[in-house]
């Protein structure tokens, strides 16, 4: 086998299993969330090769990327007056028809009445 066949045969072994690990979540989520990862590890690497750890933990540095990031807070706005005058509206439309199937009720008995 050639170094290409090697490497196509290579390259469809690790897309066969990263579909294997990606299961049913979609690919372009998947990507997102392993090109995130490799480069997370990638600057975690870079940074532990370079970095002087003697000097690191003598100035007590925090090396925590959740202590600098601040999570984007992703919760939906909710105007409570307009909330409220939803509920409003919604409540007569409510009443309205239990009182045209209060109405509709009362005819229907009458005519059995009747009848």
């Amino acid at each position: 086998m050639t170094s290409i066949q090697q490497r196509a045969a290579l390259q469809w072994q690790i897309w066969q299993i990263a579909n294997d690990v990606r299961g049913s979540v979609d690919g372009w989520d998947f990507k997102q969330y392993v090109l995130g990862t490799l480069f997370y590890r990638f600057i975690s690497e870079n940074f532990a090769a370079s970095a002087d750890h003697a000097s690191v933990a003598e100035k007590d540095y925090n090396l925590s990327v959740s202590t600098y990031v601040e999570a984007k807070d992703t919760r939906e706005v909710v105007d409570i007056a307009e909330l409220n005058a939803e509920l409003a509206t919604n409540v007569a439309k409510i009443n309205r028809l239990r009182v045209d199937i209060d109405a509709i009720v009362a005819e229907i008995e009458d005519e059995e009445v009747a009848a």
